[in-house]
């Protein structure tokens, strides 16, 4: 019997690992602004599913529960419900979930309005930034300060 070979031996990264991709959620109602940073967040390695609405996103949410890592969304997003509801229902389905509001006018309300543990960014920013505050959260490297538990 001869030698067998595996092409993918030569790899750094085959045999011993497995890479799991990342889920991202990303809400946001203008559909330009939803493809740049679905765009930004697919040249970072992320996998992100868009959403037009609030009401879309937690079906999302719902119906793909434990997918989804982490969660970005702006916080107004015409009829129905707004990006403070999607993320308490992201926290809901997944404790440890990484949220990043982006909003152009709500920032001032994150402290009251957002979820502990979570980031908010002003419109407008750098893809960058959005990019370094998912991996941020993703990989547990900033402490936010925490928004006050709603009653």
């Amino acid at each position: 019997m001869g030698p067998t070979t595996n092409p993918s031996r030569d790899l750094p990264w085959s045999g011993e690992f497995i890479v799991q991709a990342v889920h991202l959620l990303v809400v946001e109602d203008e559909h330009l602004i939803l493809l740049e940073l679905e765009d930004a967040l697919t040249e970072a390695g992320y996998e992100p599913t868009g959403a037009s609405n609030g009401d879309r996103a937690i079906e999302l949410l719902d119906k793909a529960s434990g997918k989804f890592s982490g969660l970005i969304t702006d916080i107004r997003l015409g009829k129905g419900s707004d990006g403070w509801e999607v993320a308490r229902r992201a926290r809901q389905s997944d404790p440890l979930m990484a949220i990043v509001y982006i909003s152009a006018d709500s920032v001032l309300d994150w402290p009251i309005k957002g979820v502990p543990n979570s980031l908010v960014l002003q419109k407008p920013f750098a893809m960058a930034q959005l990019v370094t505050a998912v991996s941020q959260l993703l990989n547990g490297s900033t402490s936010p300060a925490p928004p006050p538990e709603l009653e």
